[in-house]
């Protein structure tokens, strides 16, 4: 796969994409709203007929079936066209692609791997400095040491570590949800508010030490079936969550800052939880400034399973009616140094991220101020608006 905004849909679609499922949505110039499709090759097929929003399609039961039969769907543009206007700066009222969710919850699980386990903890020692991280990271690794790999979440064996380093004054919340029973999850962002593949990511501009999250992002149902999955750039501000834990709203929730995409892939024979499971997810960071960075995620090396993850979420003590979009974490972990000794990696402004898998394709994004960027304007109540006007409610 090739680094950049991509104008050829091979270059983001999965490597098996005529096979695969893949559903979405775009901005859709002749009705000025979102319309889902169905991608079929280079054609983007309108699949309104099934439901007015994404969130209610998937709902649907025997839903692959349903859309084997591509003929059914009218062609309302072609990829191609979408993947050229789908990059900052190009008219955001013309056709576009969108973040394939839109009335889901979007929600994210936290300390999920172990190499990114050990940085929450420096961070929260760190209280947001990144010229601290390396002298912490030396000092913590060597009372936990730095392989937590062979300890389950919520087992007596974990309980045994959490005493001892209680005793050794070196516990840390963020231990408390990398390996006690209960996992982190929490709300990522508002309803309707992700971006999609091309647009602008958003840092806020009080930050000086960020980072991207590769993630596999699971499609979830409102009875908590796991129906598919995408993937997903879940922004991070070091130095805010640093400062506080109570500040992971600020660090993790502003305009821009989770980008969802490019499409969907539905389960069926040839792509499963399973293939999720064995993801190795790529990343590439490429600056103005020649700098390049590439990093690997591999899901195997999760601490949790998505199913637990799932189960977490919902079940009777919390529903979700439209469904939600769950973020698997990430073992990215940025300590290469950007921009001064010890202070690890930081974006710059312009930025451009990129991550991949074979099996789920490409989501590209550029690196910009959230308020500097677009202001996130097509909310639920726009979209409502938009589906009434068009007589689809």
């Amino acid at each position: 796969m090739t680094t950049g905004f991509a104008t050829n849909p091979a270059d983001i679609l999965p490597e098996d994409a005529n096979r695969a499922v893949l559903v979405g949505r775009i901005w859709d110039p002749r009705v000025s709203g979102p319309t889902p499709v169905l991608v079929d090759g280079d054609t983007l097929r309108d699949i309104s007929k099934l439901g007015p929003t994404v969130s209610e399609i998937l709902e649907r039961d025997k839903l692959v079936e349903h859309l084997s039969n591509t003929a059914d769907f009218p062609t309302v543009a072609s990829l191609s066209e979408a993947l050229e206007q789908s990059r900052p700066g190009t008219d955001q009222s013309s056709l576009h692609l969108l973040a394939p969710n839109d009335l889901q919850a979007i929600k994210a699980s936290g300390v999920t791997f172990v190499a990114s386990l050990l940085e929450r903890v420096i961070e929260e020692q760190a209280r947001g400095d990144a010229s601290k991280a390396d002298q912490i990271r030396t000092e913590i690794t060597g009372i936990v040491g730095d392989d937590l790999s062979q300890i389950e979440p919520g087992s007596q064996k974990a309980a045994d570590i959490k005493k001892i380093l209680i005793e050794k004054g070196a516990w840390s919340q963020y231990l408390e949800v990398g390996i006690g029973p209960d996992a982190e999850i929490f709300t990522k962002a508002p309803v309707m508010s992700a971006v999609g593949y091309g647009a602008h990511v958003g840092l806020h501009p009080i930050s000086n030490w960020n980072n991207p999250e590769p993630e596999v992002v699971l499609t979830v149902t409102s009875l908590g079936k796991i129906v598919g999955a995408t993937l997903g750039n879940d922004v991070n501000l070091r130095d805010v969550e640093g400062r506080s834990a109570l500040l992971l709203g600020k660090a993790k929730d502003n305009n821009g800052s989770c980008a969802i995409g490019p499409f969907i892939r539905l389960f069926d024979d040839h792509f499963t939880l399973e293939t999720v499971k064995s993801a190795d997810l790529a990343m590439a960071v490429d600056g103005n400034d020649g700098y390049h960075l590439d990093a690997v995620s591999s899901m195997s090396q999760i601490s949790r399973t998505p199913e637990s993850l799932v189960s977490q979420a919902i079940g009777r003590h919390h529903q979700y009616p439209d469904g939600f979009m769950l973020f698997l974490g990430t073992m990215f972990a940025p300590t290469d140094d950007r921009g001064g000794s010890g202070k690890g990696f930081t974006h710059e402004m312009g930025d451009l991220v990129s991550i991949s898998t074979p099996s789920l394709g490409k989501l590209v994004n550029q690196v910009d101020r959230s308020d500097v960027i677009n202001p996130w304007q097509f909310g639920i109540t726009a979209l409502m608006n938009n589906l009434a006007r068009r007589g689809l409610l």
